[in-house]
């Protein structure tokens, strides 16, 4: 990996200079990417270690609802439910965010109120991030303007692929700009690779130093409309990413794997990935996130058999 200038305009001042470094940074071997990260998920950890993981994972969700039906209703009651994921246990803890499309952050904030539970809103032409920047930086206001905590932004995948990385570089300055609030508490900015398109873990590393350099407070794998969505190969690349960006620059960027990970399993398996690439810093909510609609109610239901040593029925907790 080549060392990061100390000016990052001396990096991102022109398409060429941007390339140059992008296509510098050190190869990713496929081979060893998938088994290191099928190593790691072979861990076993002890019943004590399971419970806090449970309990660490349910703190890390993104509790999204994405869909052209969404109601006001169903919004109101997925965010009650981000406040208090177990009615009947007020030691469970709450969830990180609720994340919504833009029209619904009003909604979601209104009923999260001072809970901490954050609202992170979907912008810039979700999923596809197939239209004008004015339109993006609009889109990307509004939510904020509406009271959204966090912004997770799309990347113009068709740019990325295309050699255009400047192009990606400044739409993402523009919208981390647009996250600016007049109260002084702007909003965080995630940017969504939508990994599944890209190709190559290559690409995943490059893309992801791009974003970093661009501003990023956190990179994601993808929307959740795109399979595959979040792998544990895709997600070990960001990880080391990141790592490599904080002892480049000392700045910490974090990393949400979504789409895909339904299973309490699986979440553990991401869990001891992120200790073992970046070290304990990153197992915080601040830093590591988990975007899904289903894998709450599962990380729920084992917390529950760990607690009582039954698993409750499927219809136990409300469904998402």
């Amino acid at each position: 990996m080549p060392a990061l200038a100390t000016d990052l305009s001396d990096v991102t001042r022109s398409e060429a200079s941007l390339r140059r470094f992008l296509h510098g940074l050190s190869g990713v071997d496929q081979v060893g990417a998938e088994a290191r990260a099928a190593s790691l998920g072979t861990r076993s950890i002890k019943t004590t270690a399971k419970a806090q993981a449970l309990d660490l994972a349910i703190s890390m969700v993104d509790l999204t609802t994405l869909e052209g039906s969404d109601t006001p209703g169903k919004v109101t009651a997925l965010a009650s439910k981000a406040m208090r994921p177990d009615p009947a246990d007020g030691s469970c803890p709450q969830v990180a965010a609720v994340c919504v499309y833009p029209d619904m952050v009003a909604t979601a904030k209104a009923t999260l109120g001072s809970s901490g539970v954050n609202v992170a809103a979907v912008a810039t032409a979700f999923p596809s991030g197939r239209a004008a920047l004015d339109i993006k930086l609009a889109d990307t206001r509004d939510a904020v303007e509406a009271g959204a905590d966090e912004i997770d932004m799309v990347i113009d995948r068709g740019a990325f692929l295309s050699g255009r990385y400047l192009h990606v570089f400044d739409e993402i300055v523009a919208v981390r700009e647009a996250c600016v609030r007049t109260d002084g508490e702007d909003a965080h900015l995630k940017v969504i690779f939508e990994t599944g398109e890209l190709q190559t873990l290559d690409n995943v590393r490059r893309v992801s130093w791009l974003a970093m350099l661009a501003g990023a407070h956190f990179i994601k794998t993808s929307t959740g409309k795109v399979q595959p969505a979040a792998t544990l190969p895709v997600t070990l690349v960001m990880l080391e990413a990141v790592r490599d960006f904080r002892e480049s620059t000392g700045q910490m960027v974090g990393v949400k794997p979504a789409g895909g990970i339904r299973t309490a399993k699986d979440a553990i398996k991401y869990l001891v990935m992120v200790n073992e690439v970046t070290g304990p810093d990153w197992l915080d909510p601040d830093w590591f996130r988990f975007g899904a609609s289903t894998l709450l109610n599962e990380l729920l239901m084992q917390r529950t058999k760990l607690t009582t040593g039954r698993y409750s029925g499927p219809d136990y907790f409300t469904l998402d």
